[in-house]
């Protein structure tokens, strides 16, 4: 390839560049580390947290970079192989996981930490699920099974770790790309009946959920009823979030947060430093940076060139937003506490880097727009 070539491609790559959708996960990931050193201020034993971020940070860039060349339609080529590397990947954990904290959801990396299967189980079943969406037209009811089937085993095999949120991202994603491949709303009504219903007898019985998922769901009808227990997370984050006020306490001075009163704040509930430490006006810049991401997914999702990009497309920007949506819900309030992380801010290399894969994914989708993207015809 000549020096013409390589620079006339790399001024295309550039030039079709989402940055809408790539600054502000960049600047997100930098205020997330700068959160998880508060977090972590005056806990010697948890110090080495946010270097560690920054490693998983630099591999997430990297998968970003590595994801955002590969042209997305290979995905599809692939999805067969994806999906059972991921059930794999699954089964290596129900019989010889790591448990930690009452669940059994990750392998041991040695000095590198745990990589948790599950984070890029969202990803690899995005892929797969938009791949069987495009065998077909979906113009009748019974057609449906198929991607239900897909999707079924794995999450079944996640519930069981157990992990009830990322079984929850999956069915987000899964009813996005339902609801766009449907030919007729009807039908997706009547998968949305079905959900509900499902959802309205797991809560209601003790065969599905563990009793402390189940907790989780009721204290947030009713945050009083356990206050020293299940909802006792849910208490000191909202009082860490009120203590923000306009402006914040200031760096490593959020006295729930650096006091540890509130539990995992380096991870699910890091929203919490910021809110506290920065205030609704931190707060309030952290929703915005989401926001301008979001519309960056949203504008892959309309350049997609194809059926399967769309679905591929919408499925990465449901999870991305159901992660937001959830994780700072139940931070002030207006959720149930379900245990996901909040995307590129809480502590972790699994969901970090599985994030900007996805991230770069969607880069792809987005240039693709143009015919002559990285060469690609």
């Amino acid at each position: 390839m000549s020096v013409l070539t390589m620079g006339s491609g790399t001024r295309r790559y550039f030039k079709n560049f989402n940055w809408s959708l790539a600054v502000p996960i960049l600047i997100v990931t930098a205020i997330g580390i700068v959160s998880i050193q508060s977090a972590d201020f005056h806990d010697a034993g948890a110090g080495a947290e946010f270097r560690k971020q920054i490693f998983y940070a630099i591999l997430g860039i990297g998968a970003m970079i590595g994801c955002s060349l590969v042209d997305y339609r290979q995905w599809q080529r692939l999805a067969p192989f994806i999906y059972g590397f991921n059930l794999v990947l699954l089964l290596i954990i129900l019989v010889a996981g790591h448990r930690a904290l009452g669940a059994q959801r990750w392998i041991s990396l040695g000095p590198l930490g745990t990589f948790q299967p599950s984070e890029p189980a969202k990803l690899f079943l995005a892929i797969s699920i938009a791949a069987v969406l495009c065998k077909g037209d979906y113009t009748r009811l019974q057609d449906m099974w198929k991607p239900l089937l897909v999707v079924a085993v794995p999450a079944l095999l996640i519930l069981k770790q157990p992990d009830l949120g990322t079984t929850l991202v999956i069915l987000a994603i899964l009813s996005t790309q339902l609801y766009f491949a449907m030919a007729r709303v009807q039908d997706f009504a009547v998968y949305a009946f079905g959900i509900f219903t499902a959802a309205a007898i797991t809560v209601s019985t003790n065969v599905i959920l563990k009793p402390f998922q189940k907790a989780r769901l009721l204290v947030f009808v009713n945050p009083k009823a356990d206050p020293q227990g299940a909802g006792y997370n849910l208490n000191q984050a909202k009082i860490a979030v009120g203590n923000g006020e306009w402006i914040g306490r200031g760096l490593h001075h959020g006295t729930q947060t650096q006091l540890n009163f509130v539990p995992e704040h380096s991870r699910d509930f890091i929203f919490t430093v910021l809110a506290e430490e920065f205030g609704f006006i931190g707060a309030g810049l952290l929703v915005v940076l989401y926001g301008i991401a979001l519309y960056g997914g949203v504008r892959a999702m309309l350049a997609a060139r194809d059926r399967f990009g769309f679905l591929l497309a919408s499925g990465l920007v449901a999870m991305l937003a159901f992660h937001i949506a959830v994780n700072v819900g139940m931070t002030i309030g207006i959720m149930p506490i379900t245990g996901i992380p909040l995307p590129f801010m809480s502590y972790g290399g699994s969901a970090l880097i599985t994030d900007f894969a996805a991230v770069g994914v969607l880069l792809n989708i987005y240039g693709q727009r143009d015919r002559e993207f990285l060469g690609n015809a």
